[in-house]
């Protein structure tokens, strides 16, 4: 084993260093989700709400009011207000984007051990950057493990989504047993009685579980399980779309009745008498509640119907994101908390005109103008 040659390949740290693009601009337009939808923040402290939308604890413990979503007015569970479920996904994204900048930042970043020289290669597997004489240390070290290392040059070349890819490829999902993970165990193994991923040791050794199948392509399917699902959401979101439009029509005609109303209360009233003002103001008083009454109940359904709508939107683009820069862990971490909140948005029904309430018209105001 001492003299053991390392199992990766070495990086040709002597090749001529070539000009490299600036991806910082593109970093910035295209990785806007990983913000917090309500502050537009990078921070570390993202929650995922039931209703698929990401928000980080600040802007929640400031929500008003606690224990809705301050997108889309979902209800949330938790008494607190603050979700139990962290966005893994734009969490571990958003700290794999920030190695890529300092990548492309400037001359590149120092070496994360020596700290002293200019880095010249990347290890994804320790998530550090190596100056040539540390890397040989390294190669050394792990000269019995598959550590791929590359080149910060070819890195810099990459694009932000290049690199997310490679990086999400290379990361391991490790073994749901506690202190296991915590001891490096990698799982390629999925139980489908206790619905966990095990390592090699927890799959022979204990007796309780029972019909394994590969880790991989248990993610897959959950994988394929969400795009399904979202897909029928697509088409049930046209439903939705059509309510809020016939909604937003219709708040518009009583508007325009309630405008129509006063300006012909007005008319009529003007060539009355003093003894009838206070019949006057009776009338357009009740023409007032009788519109506060439609807008209310329209305003309501519009905001349900519309709350609706954004949380398709989030779970089809939290969805999108999965699929694009998931790692294995985190499909498993994370999908069985989607797909309850996919499975909730499936149940929802856009409501027809018939079945809802129709505000009332101006017929007792009518009459009593009649008779006025």
């Amino acid at each position: 084993d001492s003299t053991a040659a390392p199992v990766e390949m070495r990086p040709r740290l002597d090749t001529p260093q070539c000009s490299t693009p600036s991806h910082q601009s593109t970093v910035e337009d295209d990785f806007q989700f990983v913000l917090c939808e309500g502050c537009q923040q990078e921070l570390p402290t993202l929650k995922l709400l039931t209703c698929l939308h990401t928000l980080c604890l600040n802007c929640l413990s400031e929500n008003k009011p606690v224990g809705q979503c301050p997108v889309c007015r979902t209800a949330i569970p938790q008494a607190s207000g603050i979700p139990d479920m962290d966005n893994l996904l734009f969490i571990n994204l958003q700290a794999r984007l920030k190695v890529y900048k300092k990548i492309s930042d400037g001359s590149g970043p120092n070496c994360s051990r020596c700290r002293g020289e200019l880095a010249a290669s990347w290890c994804s597997e320790c998530e550090e950057f190596l100056c040539t004489k540390c890397f040989e240390d390294h190669q050394w070290f792990f000269k019995k493990r598959n550590h791929e290392a590359r080149r910060v040059e070819e890195l810099r070349a990459e694009s932000a989504h290049r690199f997310l890819e490679d990086t999400r490829k290379s990361c391991n999902l490790f073994c749901s047993t506690p202190g296991h993970a915590s001891q490096g165990h990698v799982s390629s193994i999925y139980c489908n009685k206790c619905e966990k991923a095990l390592c090699c040791i927890c799959a022979l050794l204990d007796s309780q579980h029972g019909s394994f199948c590969d880790i991989r392509s248990e993610t897959q399917r959950r994988q394929e399980e969400l795009g399904t699902m979202v897909q029928e959401l697509k088409q049930k979101r046209n439903g939705f779309e059509a309510t809020y439009s016939v909604l937003q029509d219709e708040a518009a005609r009583l508007e325009q009745a309630q405008r129509e109303m006063r300006e012909l209360i007005r008319e009529r009233v003007e060539h009355l008498v003093q003894l009838i003002r206070q019949e006057e103001e009776e009338l357009l008083m009740l023409v007032e509640t009788r519109q506060e009454q439609g807008r209310q109940e329209l305003a309501r359904e519009l905001q349900r119907v519309e709350g609706v709508l954004r949380r398709m939107e989030a779970s089809e683009r939290l969805v999108e994101k999965m699929n694009l820069y998931a790692t294995e862990q985190e499909v498993m971490d994370m999908q069985p908390f989607i797909k309850k909140s996919l499975e909730d948005l499936q149940q929802l029904q856009p409501v027809t005109a018939r079945d809802r309430a129709q505000p009332g018209d101006f017929a007792k105001c009518r009459a009593r103008l009649q008779a006025l």
